[in-house]
């Protein structure tokens, strides 16, 4: 699972701006980073540009997800991960950030800012706490013990069905024993029986 980029955008009347951005691009080939910038970057623009206010949506292409939300202020985000990575941890962080952008950055500034005005420093290190989102999300990791408390689950009761398989097996044994037992216990009392003294 990978976040690669996330990006806060202001949807104008006749364009988008792009207010700040944050990648992580380590996975791809050092001489491909700056044109698979520049295509986040795009795509980006090109999904709120397209999207309605209010929206949120996530479109597959290829082996990404891309994840917009727009707010009815005009206030956008996206994110671009692989298709691994799951929604709802994506729309979760879309919308903090969103809320914290909102708080930090005077919505004066967003129909003409760029990300070399905007000051705003919490893109990237949201960018990195989510790169796990197990971590970073609270119902991930709740839901990842919970995964892992069923494999422990399973695990124990397949060996409790072994044992009990064991147990069944000795019990049966012991009842063949007690059958053998009461045999050779008549049959040693007959011989015994013949060689009493009167």
């Amino acid at each position: 699972m990978k976040l690669y980029s996330l990006s806060i955008l202001y949807k104008g009347a006749t364009r988008v701006n792009l207010l700040k951005a944050a990648y992580d691009v380590s996975s791809f080939s050092f001489f491909q980073r700056s044109s698979v910038q520049e295509f986040m970057t795009f795509t980006s623009q090109l999904l709120v540009e397209r999207s309605q206010k209010g929206s949120r949506a996530a479109l597959k292409e290829q082996d990404y997800l891309c994840h917009v939300c727009i707010r009815n202020d005009s206030l956008a985000g996206v994110a671009i991960a692989d298709s691994e990575y799951p929604s709802r941890v994506c729309f979760t962080l879309l919308d903090k950030v969103l809320d914290d952008f909102f708080k930090q950055v005077d919505s004066i500034d967003w129909p003409s800012g760029n990300p070399n005005t905007i000051q705003y420093t919490g893109l990237d290190a949201q960018l990195a706490r989510y790169q796990n989102p197990r971590e970073a999300d609270p119902m991930s990791k709740v839901q990842a013990e919970l995964d892992e408390t069923k494999v422990i689950l399973h695990s124990t009761m397949e060996s409790l069905l072994e044992r009990g398989e064991k147990l069944d097996d000795l019990v049966s044994k012991s009842e063949v024993l007690g059958t053998q037992s009461k045999a050779f216990y008549k049959t040693a009392r007959k011989q015994n029986s013949c060689c009493e003294i009167m």
